[in-house]
């Protein structure tokens, strides 16, 4: 399988997502090393992922189950994915 086009594993671990509401809409900003990179958000069973902020650059789109908050068992996958997306933005703006 080539991986060459996915962001560095280590990059990934290093975003923190800070919750800033709980629901409707279910949202996150994303900060790597204290400076935001991302804006993550689930409204009306869609969810956006902008970089760094919020109506910037859209990276991923989804349709969870959830509509104004995420199901529990679907949570962890969908901010796993926000992360890589966030990530390959960031690897992609240093090569600019």
């Amino acid at each position: 399988m080539d991986r060459s086009n996915e962001p560095s594993r280590g990059l990934m671990d290093n975003i923190v997502l800070e919750r800033t509401c709980f629901a409707c809409p279910e949202q996150y900003e994303a900060f790597l090393n204290g400076e935001q990179v991302g804006y993550l958000r689930l409204r009306h069973g869609f969810f956006r992922v902008d970089c760094p902020d919020c109506g910037d650059e859209t990276v991923f789109e989804a349709e969870p189950k959830g509509d104004g908050l995420f199901e529990d068992e679907e949570r962890e996958a969908y901010l796993l994915q926000a992360k890589t997306a966030i990530a390959a933005w960031i690897e992609n703006q240093q090569r600019l």
